[in-house]
């Protein structure tokens, strides 16, 4: 509807194709006139925050294509005009996708000239178009598979074959070969230097076929490079192993007799790393094509003879994911920690954000988590009637306004759900960096803050409603807890539980401390520590809340512990 301007989104890995899969699918349905890119950071292996899955089955899916260019910018830029062009010339999305490795690279590119485009988003408001064919209804959506297939598909493959978008290095003649995604190069191309087969800058002695469209493949480039090859290895990082199987089901229709290799060299899942790459290409060349390789293995990173170091997990202590030193949201917890000593275990809900740290030690508390702003909807399969005890469910702000003022309060209301849910207000969408939401307390020249969450829970019917809004307060949130917990009346019971997040608090204050500091004015800064004349020394203080500011000293006084 902007054509002939562009658009582009950014998501992150399956999170985002999941949360957007409804817009998604409608999209790559009725297809698009102007290039649409979605640009998807694909987080996978031990780098990763969230579940484990791969946004290749969201492609195949709906038919969006899918662009995994080689790690280096200059490839990624060319990759986004290639993508925005790939679009239009097949009047289908197109999703680039860059992994966390294609993420840690330095370089250099050089820049073109911005165009101004010729038409604006109010120019398209002034002229606005309709094409019914282009909306997901009956017959229309039949049609746009049948377009999919006949039209969009083979546009697209015409477009990567004749653009060049797949790239091929090394020797035209060789007994092996090696197919990857464009992702994976660098890791190839560094295993194969190990090997003696490649040198800094890419000159391998092995045949490398580089898949920077990993879907749709293109048979006849795939055909055409198999020509002449005993073996051929796919390096495809994760399970199910969707190119393998494509690239099998060609070599099998075109009665090919190459012989194609993948996980039984490498790891059906997890990240290929150096060492996992250098292990599975070695492993492959022994088997099909030991003559290429020298009689060891190089390893530049290791000196001399090497020193092996004793196993990390038996010296170093774990070091889980935790709240930040001074975190509000660490006291919430310690509090319901004290209500759980008091009243014995709960059913706890957890949820998407900060707050989903108090799963870990030593809190520990929470037996699910099933998505953004879904704690409280998660808890509603323990609403019972004959129930002799309340479930807890935690939200945070960010993900109250995300979708949790409809499908975890507003359902508890409707259900009449008994249980407590906790709204872990930190003022901010403190998780994914501290951007502003509606109920935001700092004033934003371009966004609409200051709404309250308590106002948005009462317009929503609830009734039972308490609000703390410091919630150092151990006390007072143990306990509206406990109050919640215990009261004979009925729905569910809403604590939203305030503090602004230390972080962006800190980014707040520390430019004004400093100014205020150079300019001569007087600062003073609390410090905390521990009153040994009161201190019994059980450690409660670090128990409670594992506040990491604090550590054990000595005691001068012989007579106490």
């Amino acid at each position: 509807v902007h054509y002939p301007i562009r658009g582009a989104a950014t998501f992150k890995s399956t999170v985002g194709t999941n949360v957007a899969s409804d817009a998604l699918a409608n999209l790559a349905s009725g297809g698009v006139t102007g290039g649409a890119l979605i640009i998807v950071g694909e987080d996978y292996g031990e780098g990763s925050s969230i579940m484990q899955e791969r946004s290749h089955a969201f492609a195949m899916k709906s038919q969006v294509w899918l662009l995994d260019p080689r790690p280096n910018l200059p490839c990624i830029v060319k990759a986004v005009e290639d993508g925005f062009e790939l679009s239009e010339a097949s009047n289908t999305p197109v999703m680039l996708q860059v992994r966390i490795r294609c993420c840690h690279v330095h370089g250099h590119f050089i820049a073109k000239d911005n165009k101004r485009p010729p038409m604006s988003v109010a120019d398209a408001l002034a002229a606005p178009r309709r094409d019914t064919g282009r909306i997901v209804l009956p017959p229309a959506s039949f049609l746009h598979e049948k377009e999919k297939v006949a039209k969009r598909w083979p546009a697209a493959v015409n477009f990567i074959r004749e653009r060049k978008i797949n790239e091929i290095f090394g020797s035209d003649h060789g007994s092996v070969g090696i197919v990857m995604q464009g992702g994976m190069y660098n890791s190839v191309v560094r295993a194969l230097q190990r090997l003696g087969l490649a040198d800094t800058y890419g000159d391998t002695d092995v045949p490398l076929y580089v898949l920077n469209a990993v879907y749709p493949l293109v048979d006849d480039e795939f055909l055409a490079f198999c020509e002449g090859k005993q073996a051929v290895l796919v390096v495809e990082e994760g399970q199910p192993n969707y190119i393998e199987q494509a690239f099998a089901a060609m070599l099998h229709k075109a009665g090919r007799g190459t012989k194609l290799v993948g996980k039984e060299h490498l790891p059906m899942a997890g990240e290929y790393t150096g060492q996992v790459m250098l292990d599975g290409i070695g492993s492959f060349l022994r088997a099909y094509a030991p003559h290429l390789l020298p009689g060891e293995v190089r390893a530049p990173n290791k000196l001399g003879e090497g020193v092996d170091t004793a196993d990390l997990v038996n010296v170093v202590p774990g070091r889980p994911p935790g709240f930040c030193v001074g975190c509000p949201e660490r006291p919430i917890f310690a509090a319901t920690k004290l209500v759980e000593q008091e009243l014995g275990k709960h059913h706890i809900a957890s949820d998407i954000g900060c707050h989903l740290f108090s799963i870990m030690p030593p809190f520990e508390l929470g037996a699910t988590t099933m998505g953004y702003g879904l704690g409280p909807a998660s808890a509603s399969a323990f609403n019972s009637p004959e129930a002799k005890r309340r479930s807890i469910s935690f939200v945070g702000d960010g993900g109250f306004w995300h979708n949790g003022l409809t499908s975890s309060i507003g359902n508890a209301v409707f259900n009449k759900n008994d249980g407590v849910i906790v709204i872990v207000d930190n003022f901010y969408s403190a998780a994914t960096g501290g951007q502003d939401i509606l109920s935001s307390r700092a004033s934003n020249r371009t966004k609409s803050t200051k709404h309250p969450i308590t106002e948005a829970v009462k317009g929503m019917g609830v009734k039972w409603l308490r609000h703390i809004d410091r919630t150092y307060d151990v006390g007072k949130m143990q306990a509206a807890l406990r109050e919640a917990l215990t009261t004979e009346e009925k729905g569910p019971k809403v604590i939203v539980a305030s503090s602004e997040c230390m972080l962006n608090r800190q980014r707040r204050e520390k430019p004004l401390v400093d100014k205020a500091i150079k300019a001569g004015e007087r600062i003073v800064k609390p410090k905390f520590g521990v009153d040994e004349d009161i201190c019994t020394g059980d450690h409660a203080c670090m128990r409670l809340s594992g506040c990491p500011s604090l550590s054990v000293k000595s005691l001068d006084d012989p007579l106490r512990d």
